[in-house]
Parts: structure tokens; sequence; C-alpha cells
């Protein structure tokens, strides 16, 4: 007969470690509370280990091996001479992640928040019991409960010969240590087109299958244009409005993909499939029912503009919330619980959340798009500039793209800013934080930036002629 472990008492206790949970034990228990974080196996989350930076590093190594493979235009080397080495690309990625596994762990120690390895599941509403690693079990009860669960990708196990193919997802793609001779990718939305412009520049061919009419769908119709040609540029091949009918074949070895596209069939053969088509929550076998947590109907948690959870006391961050699936996103969920915990009341409602795809050049974009305002009949006079105007951009011979900002009539108001360019990301901070302090765009027309940078690009942005100066309906 198993003994029941003796049930520990914390002020909080939080299921998973990504990035709203840990933030959220490292200040508590700074503060003084006994706090315990429950992680199954990746300290820190996906972010780190599986995820944000691990694809960021193995983008960046894909960038070099582009920039070399150029080097004939500045005569500089032999571009013929260049191999990629893929067993050195991952180990340089591992040796980034075991160095950000050390680092949070150090958080951990000085912080006070104890980390406990396993897999976690409600008993009661306040009480979870664990199962470690080790084998042993613990029962711990809180007087909070944070769920921090996070998803995980999404395989359409419904496809004959989808499961039975073993595809790679992200997590498994960045641990290839060959490169693939074809990839084919299910999914063009963000992992699959960072993966899709990073493996073809490491030496894969590859091709992107999705049942869209355009990559990044969502997006206005100039977005859409100039990835679709980088893409296209680059060698990769863009399979669109298709349906996948069946898969066989084994990925790693040979895999052959069906397709119906606009009621033609066809069929892509690979070498290996990644697959890339969406997430789903980590609910499963967490024992939400003995809480009383409800899920809404895609299976997420269903929470409140404070992140309260049905069950009295218990909260949820991060993607397993239904919050926008980026990292960012989770921290702000830590300062929302965070605050709340503390007696105030700080909500989801009305927050700007950023939009960055790390293709090369990238795409960034914050608060509304073309497409959404004419959706909800907004007004908006609209700046727009080739990259080609930006000077740094010539300075560096990487002209491709362009920057574009929405401005509300009458009170020259910032609505939304977007860019296809080098250094997107870190521009549309600026303009973020131009917007969030409440500032007309003129703040920016007249600021003195740095010259040359990308960013000294928004003073020639705002100083060109706007259009769509009539309400827009």
């Amino acid at each position: 007969m198993e003994t029941q472990a003796q049930i520990e008492d914390y002020d909080l206790v939080i299921l998973g470690s990504g990035a709203g949970s840990k933030l959220l034990a490292w200040t508590f228990a700074g503060s003084g509370k006994r706090v315990a974080v429950i992680e199954r196996k990746y300290i820190g989350g996906s972010c780190p280990n599986i995820a944000c930076l691990p694809s960021k590093n193995v983008i960046h190594a894909a960038q070099i091996a582009s920039n070399a493979r150029r080097s004939g235009i500045f005569r500089a080397a032999d571009p013929d001479c260049f191999v990629v080495e893929m067993e050195s690309v991952r180990h340089r990625k591992q040796k980034m992640v075991e160095g950000l596994v050390d680092a949070h762990l150090a958080l951990y120690n000085a912080s006070g928040a104890e980390l406990i390895m396993g897999s976690g599941a409600f008993t009661t509403p306040k009480t979870l019991k664990v199962n470690l690693n080790d084998g042993t079990t613990r029962m711990l009860r809180g007087e909070n409960i944070i769920i921090g669960t996070g998803t995980h990708a999404k395989i359409d196990g419904s496809i004959p010969g989808m499961l039975p193919a073993r595809p790679l997802t992200h997590v498994e793609a960045l641990e290839l240590d060959v490169i693939p001779a074809h990839l084919v990718i299910l999914g063009a939305g963000y992992v699959g087109l960072e993966f899709a412009q990073a493996m073809r520049r490491l030496g894969s061919n590859v091709t992107v299958i999705d049942h869209n009419s355009y990559t990044l769908h969502r997006e206005d119709d100039d977005v859409v244009e100039e990835l679709q040609s980088l893409l296209r540029d680059e060698g990769i091949q863009l399979v669109l409005n298709a349906k996948i009918k069946s898969v066989s074949g084994t990925s790693g070895q040979s895999v052959q993909i069906n397709v119906e596209i606009l009621g033609n069939t066809a069929s892509i053969v690979g070498t290996h499939l990644l697959v890339a088509t969406g997430r789903v929550p980590n609910t499963k076998d967490i024992g939400l029912e003995k809480a009383g947590v409800e899920l809404t109907e895609d299976g997420f948690v269903k929470v409140d503009a404070q992140l309260r959870t049905s069950a009295p006391g218990v909260w949820a961050v991060g993607e397993v919330a239904g919050s926008p699936q980026f990292t960012h996103v989770s921290v702000d969920d830590f300062r929302v619980v965070h605050e709340n915990l503390m007696g105030g009341n700080r909500t989801t409602t009305g927050r700007q959340v950023p939009f960055c795809l790390f293709t090369d050049p990238e795409f960034a974009r914050v608060a509304l798009s073309e497409k959404e305002a004419v959706a909800r009949g907004i007004e908006y006079r609209l700046f727009k500039i080739p990259m080609a105007e930006v000077l740094r951009a010539q300075s560096v011979m990487e002209t491709r793209g362009f920057m574009k900002c929405l401005v509300e009539p009458g009170t020259d108001l910032i609505l939304g800013f977007s860019m296809f360019g080098q250094s997107a990301g870190e521009v549309m901070a600026c303009v973020q934080v131009a917007r969030q302090a409440g500032l007309p765009y003129t703040a920016l027309r007249d600021l003195m930036f740095a010259h040359p940078t990308f960013a000294e690009g928004l003073g020639s942005l705002f100083s060109s002629i706007p259009t769509h100066s009539q309400p827009v309906s």
C-alpha cells in the first residue's frame, strides 16, 4: 500500500517554469514568500531551451552562412569554398542553452524559490501531487496556485500516414546535426517561415506547404508580397491553397506529402518533414477538473482579464491561458498577476502586443495594420517609404522592404506601425514607446536620431507625404 506523502504548505505553488512563471517565483521568493516551482523537463520553460532563443541562434548561424555565400560581391572569398558543418551549428546552439539553464539555476538559488523537477497534477483545488523525476512523490499545497504549463506543437493525427511518418516539430528540428537534403514544412506561419529561410541558407532545399492563399495571411498585402518575394528569391518553394490528403514514408529518410490544390492533386517528396501548423495547450493530465478550473472550447485555461481562473486562488499565465503565443506576452502576464496578488487591479485589456518575424530581413508590427483598420472602419493617414530611402539601409546594401505607419487624422496619434526590413524589431520598439506615451507622430519626426541608424528612417517616414487623408470605409 502506497504511503501518502505529507502535505507541504507554500505561499505560492507554480506549475511550469516558463517566462511568466519563473518571474513570479523569483519575485515573490525574493520578497520572503515560500515558493515552489514544478517543472517537468525544461528549466526556464521552452523559450531558452527549445524555442525562441535556440531558434534565433540557428537563424544567426544561417545568416552568417548566407553572408559568406554572398561574399563574392565583396571579393572577400570564394563562396563555392564555403561548407556548413551542421554538427557545429547544433553544438553552438546547445552551448548557449546550457549557459542559459545555468543562469536560471543561479537565479533560483539567489531568490530562494524551490525548483522541483517532476510532473504535477491537482488532487484538490489547492493541492498538487508531484511525481518527481527521481521516482518519489511530494504533496504541495499553495495559498495561491499559478498554472503556466504552456503549449506544444500540434500534429494532426487524423491525416493518414502523418503519425507513422514521425515528423519533426521545432523541438527535433533544433537538434538536427545533418542538413536535410529536402525539408518539407507544413505551415507558413512564424515558426515555419523562420525555419524555412534558416534551413535553406544552411543548405537544404525547402518546400513550404500551407492551406491559406498567402503566407502570414492575416497581414497586409504589401507585407505578404514582400515576404513571398524574399522566400522565392532565396529558392524556397511555396505550395499554397494546399490541403494535406495523406503522408507516406518516414521523416529523415524519404517522405511524400499528397495534397489537393484547388481541386488538383499533387505530391511533394522530401527527406524530412517539419510540422509547424499550430499549438495545443498543455492541460491534459494535470487534474484541472479536480481543481474546478474550466477550459475554453479550444482547450485553453479560461481566465478573466486579471488572469484568474474559475477556481478561487488559481491563476494562469502564458500560452496555456490563451495569451498570444510570445514570450514577451508571458512576461507581461507576470506583471498582471503580480500586481493583482499584491492587491492591485491590473488587466490584460487594451495592452499593445508587438509582433516580430525573425526572417532576414525581419517583419515587425505593433497595433493596427491597414487590413484591420479597414475592417473596423477606422480613418487613418498612411505614411510609407521604401527601405531604399533609409540611409543606413543604403550603407549596408540591404534595401529590401519598407516601413509604414497609420496615423489618426486630427490628433496625429499613431494607430499602428509595420516594417519589413533590417532591424525592424528594434525600430518598431521606438514607435511602440511613442505610442504608449501618447505622443503624436511629429515627436518622432522631429527627434534627433543618431546617424546612420535604421531608426533614423522614422524621420524620413514621417516627413514623407501621407496618403489616405480621407475617411476609410
